[in-house]
């Protein structure tokens, strides 16, 4: 039997066909068409800000006694006394110690004898040069004579002095014996006990030192030096109005900042070969005695006059390889990449030098969404700093 193929059985595979393939087609068109229908994605965006700020420039510092000395006695003997405490308050004249003075006693009551005779020597001395004055006169006695008294006259003199000076000399060694503090201070640990022998050569007494007021030495290198000369002469004239130029701040080590002001005490009159910077001594009050002598501190220059800034927040900086940039949405909300030159930190907000204007928009979330050129759908965040 012969098989006939039907045309209409070839029409129908083929239209099967064709509504595969169409279906394939709009499945693959379909995310297409639902990117292009997507809406921009929302970034978070504030304005960079002009505000009035004050130039700053901070530095490591360290605290420095104004004055601090290790308490030394200056006579040998047993000590006999202690009369301040550990960490004890003294002020200027205070009875610190008091070594066995019965020695240095007895020796000035010796030298007092010894001005006693030089003096009764020297009186005789000079009634016996008046004596051979008036024989010689008289041509009783040869001019030899006469001379020979005058010079013993001359001798009793001197030993006179010498007696004096060693009077002098007991009564200091007499005074060392009670030893006083020589400044306002606090003392520290005392390294001495009652029945010790102490002197000149032995080790010290104790340390004392001045805590109020106090000062901050730290250290600018020689652009730093250059700079802040340069700004001070522009905006003073005389030497006043330079140091009251430039406020001295510092950041106690626990972060928290000291609410007094300080003053440039010091500035040294060469650079150090070895560092390439020159020493600073700024001077405070330490009212709260908060800066102890040796400590490390940041300690900063700031300007007395506020100059106008633009910051914006750190969260719209990014960097690669050229620097650091940020992305900024303009009136077409199109995402341009801006690079960028940073300053100092102002709370949580950065100053921007330069490529950036006054109320010019900033990305600061979702940059990880964007991309530059693309659409956004901006929402204003909280200003910088703020």
């Amino acid at each position: 039997m012969k098989r006939i193929f039907s045309p209409l059985c070839s029409d129908r595979g083929f239209v099967a066909k064709i509504a595969v393939l169409s279906t394939a087609l709009t499945l693959s068109t379909a995310p297409i068409a639902l990117a292009q229908d997507a809406p921009p994605p929302k970034v978070s965006v504030m304005a960079a800000v002009t505000k009035p700020l004050r130039n700053s420039e901070t530095f490591i510092g360290r605290g420095e006694a104004i004055d601090k000395v290790n308490v030394i006695a200056r006579v040998s003997g047993f000590l006999e006394e202690v009369l301040v405490k550990n960490g004890a308050d003294v002020q200027e004249g205070d009875l610190l110690f008091r070594i066995e003075s019965s020695a240095y006693e007895a020796t000035l009551e010796a030298r007092n004898a010894d001005l006693a005779k030089a003096e009764a020597n020297l009186q005789l001395t000079s009634l016996d040069l008046a004596r051979k004055e008036e024989l010689l006169s008289r041509g009783a006695v040869p001019e030899a004579e006469r001379d020979t008294s005058r010079a013993n006259e001359k001798v009793a003199e001197a030993q006179v002095r010498s007696a004096k000076a060693a009077i002098q000399q007991a009564e200091l060694d007499l005074s060392y014996t009670e030893i006083y503090a020589p400044f306002s201070g606090r003392i520290g640990r005392i390294e001495v006990s009652v029945g010790d022998v102490v002197g000149p050569t032995s080790s010290s007494l104790v340390n004392l030192v001045r805590e109020a007021p106090i000062y901050v030495s730290f250290a600018l290198n020689e652009k730093q030096l250059v700079s802040v000369l340069q700004k001070v002469q522009q905006e003073a004239d005389t030497e006043q109005e330079q140091r009251n130029l430039v406020e001295v701040f510092v950041v106690l080590p626990n972060g928290d900042e000291l609410d007094e002001r300080g003053k440039i005490a010091f500035a040294d009159n060469r650079i150090d070969p070895t560092t390439g910077a020159v020493t600073v001594r700024a001077e405070f009050e330490n009212a709260n005695r908060w800066i102890i002598d040796g400590s490390y501190l940041t300690v900063g220059l700031q300007a007395q006059k506020a100059v106008d800034r633009i910051v914006i927040s750190q969260a719209a900086i990014q960097r690669d390889q050229q620097g650091a940039f940020v992305l900024v949405v303009d009136d077409q909300q199109l995402v341009q990449q801006r690079y960028i030159e940073t300053g100092d930190v102002v709370g949580t907000g950065i100053i921007v030098l330069d490529g950036l204007k006054d109320g010019e928009t900033v990305v600061v979330e979702g940059l990880q969404r964007i991309r530059p050129g693309a659409t956004v759908d901006p929402v204003l965040a909280n200003q910088a700093g703020e």
